[in-house]
């Protein structure tokens, strides 16, 4: 018996974007319910899906998972098709440790701060900071550098496997170089470019793109 897939989250969240793109390389049919935890007045029904009101949440039948790293774990291991968690022993910890420093170091500087303050609060009019863009750039090159060494040594971000580590960072980056700024930084790390200009134009990624608020005048 089939069960429904939904995924429950915010069209401009980046870690709906993950999730989504895990789906469409995994070439899973989903629904999308639209929630805003920035709401004044979010959903019971989602409150208890997700303790801590954050999204996404992925829904399989009467199943719900919440965190974005679990969502694309059970997204690989619940459905047929390409593979995402490689198998070789380097590979599967390079993975690990590609998704932890993109959520641990990179989320906030190039999403938080770069992104939002230069693109995204412009675009619905809404205060922005030149020291956040600043100081985000600043931060940001820590983790371009780290992410540099990883493509480099190509045990994931290889630009032939497409893996979770790939659905991980392709939202962020697509995000951090919609900044002029964010884009001049990526252009400094040659094995993270090579990566970008492998990974853009990948379906799954092109197709989740949520664009930007229809009042976006850019």
């Amino acid at each position: 018996m089939n069960r429904s897939v939904v995924l429950r989250g915010y069209k401009f969240s980046v870690y709906n974007r993950i999730a989504q793109v895990s789906l469409h390389e995994k070439g899973v049919a989903y629904e999308i319910e639209e929630i805003d935890p920035f709401a004044e007045v979010v959903p019971e029904r989602y409150k208890q899906r997700h303790p801590f009101c954050r999204v996404p949440v992925l829904s399989h039948g009467t199943f719900d998972v919440y965190e974005t790293a679990a969502i694309c774990r059970y997204i690989d291991a619940a459905f047929d098709g390409p593979r995402l968690i490689p198998l070789n022993f380097e590979s599967l910890t390079r993975l690990a440790q590609t998704v932890s420093i993109i959520d641990s170091y990179g989320y906030r500087p190039m999403v938080r701060q770069v992104f939002a303050h230069r693109v995204f609060r412009p675009a619905v009019r809404e205060g922005s900071s030149e020291d956040e863009v600043e100081n985000g750039l600043a931060a940001s090159r820590t983790v371009l550098q780290a992410l540099e060494t990883l493509a480099a040594e190509a045990h994931v971000l290889d630009r032939q496997t497409f893996t979770l580590a790939d659905c991980h960072l392709a939202p962020m980056i697509a995000y951090f170089v919609q900044a002029p700024e964010g884009k001049a930084a990526l252009s400094n790390y040659s094995a993270l470019s090579d990566w970008w200009e492998w990974a853009s134009p990948r379906a799954s990624v092109r197709e989740t793109d949520p664009g930007l608020p229809k009042n976006h005048n850019a």
